[in-house]
């Protein structure tokens, strides 16, 4: 594995994350609480190791940034999708880590009430980092 092989890992999980976050929401809609737990707890470790090879790429890179390649109305969906991400992604650090906090504990009246707004915005950051990855390296990459 090389330095370049880290955003399509990265984009893996946040998939890997979608996935198990949908599959979580069936669970629980048909009340199979450990199933569940089980697909929440994926989809929080698939998210963690996510952050982990995010950061460490953002420091071997030394914080250089990926050019998005797209030109016309297409950049600035791609650059209201980027915002977006980024500052929903900042809250998502600290409303998944709450809001499972508030199941471990037992409290599911509060975890249920978090959770109605934790699961969509946790849902759109996975969803739009794999649309990031796609977008600057599949489908507008960057020319030199």
């Amino acid at each position: 594995m090389t330095l370049h092989d880290i955003p399509a890992l990265n984009a893996a999980l946040n998939g890997i994350a979608t996935l198990f976050i949908v599959t979580g929401l069936v669970f629980i809609k048909r009340g199979n609480r450990s199933a569940h737990r089980a697909c929440m707890l994926a989809a929080g470790a698939a998210s963690a190791v996510f952050l982990a090879g995010y950061v460490t790429h953002k420091a071997l890179m030394r914080g250089v940034h990926t050019p998005f390649g797209g030109e016309g109305p297409i950049r600035a969906i791609y650059y209201t999708m980027l915002l977006t991400h980024i500052v929903l992604a900042m809250a998502i650090a600290w409303l998944v880590p709450r809001t499972f906090a508030l199941a471990i504990k037992g409290r599911h009246e509060r975890h249920r009430a978090w959770a109605r707004w934790t699961l969509p915005i946790w849902l759109y950051v996975s969803v739009t980092g794999v649309l990031v990855y796609f977008s600057l390296y599949q489908w507008w990459p960057a020319r030199p």
